[in-house]
């Protein structure tokens, strides 16, 4: 009797063994096509411009082109790019590709341009003065401390005749490329998210469009000076990691950032601090 017990229970665990092995088979089998199904493409994004636009592509485009899209702000120029090299997000968007070069050489990422999507001109503000030329001498003013930026931000007062540069540098300028600088500016490099707030201590500052705007400035009347649209290389795009620029969702998304309601959106809602690339 204890023989025939043992065996049934024996027979029994090897019964809900192979029950419980084809249910997990099963399962797993199963799990890609769900998680091919709820996909989600999160792209990081600044605040404004880019997490607005890609919202109003999330809330009028992509349900439609059968993109499943979720926004992930950033308030800074680093985070975005890390992220995305590390596979926690899957795309970005609130950089040119001059800062993204810039980015991949010293960081050592393999970040890719994808799509080009606006222009945010720069803008030189001020709380203290309303026309450039009645800017003091000795007179301070904020700059972004990044690479690029910088150089692009030396480059705009340079073209409105407040200093002169190194023949040939243009934006690759930095602080020791100034040749000329009739009003003994000081210069004083801050991370791009403080230069507005920094327009309560200096006297002017070279503030970037998506944070000007942030800030309720209004570059197109209340810019000092702004850079000019044509010829400009620092178009803000769509980026991935290297070798994903042909995904799916990443292609869908690329189409529906040049669309003309996009265009539109962009246009009615920026008055100009924002231009559409084409």
């Amino acid at each position: 009797m204890k023989i025939r017990a043992l065996a049934g229970v024996a027979a029994l665990s090897l019964l809900l063994a192979a029950c419980g092995t084809s249910q997990s088979a099963t399962g797993s089998a199963a799990q890609p096509a769900a998680e091919s199904a709820d996909t989600v493409l999160k792209v990081g994004a600044s605040p404004v411009p880019h997490g607005e636009i890609l919202t109003f592509v999330k809330d009028n485009l992509a349900k439609q082109a059968g993109l499943n899209l979720e926004v992930v702000e950033f308030t800074d120029y680093v985070q975005p790019n890390v992220q995305l090299s590390e596979g926690q997000i899957g795309a970005n968007f609130f950089q040119h590709k001059p800062y993204l070069d810039d980015f991949n050489k010293s960081k050592g990422t393999k970040l890719s341009f994808v799509t080009p999507v606006h222009l945010e001109p720069l803008g030189l503000y001020s709380k203290k003065i309303t026309n450039v030329s009645a800017l003091a001498s000795g007179a301070t003013v904020a700059v972004p401390n990044d690479a690029t930026n910088l150089g692009r931000a030396l480059k705009l007062l340079a073209d409105n005749g407040l200093i002169t540069l190194k023949e040939g540098v243009g934006t690759a300028a930095t602080e020791r490329d100034v040749t000329g600088n009739p009003k003994n500016l000081t210069f004083k490099p801050l991370e791009a998210p403080l230069l507005p707030r920094s327009l309560e201590d200096v006297d002017a500052a070279v503030i970037n469009g998506n944070y000007a705007i942030e800030a309720g400035l209004k570059p197109a009347s209340q810019a000092l000076v702004l850079e000019k649209t044509e010829g400009n290389p620092y178009v803000n795009g769509l980026v991935v990691q290297a070798g994903h620029e042909k995904d799916a969702g990443v292609v869908t998304l690329g189409k529906l950032l040049q669309d003309q309601k996009v265009k539109d959106f962009i246009k009615s809602k920026y008055a100009g601090a924002v231009i559409p690339a084409e």
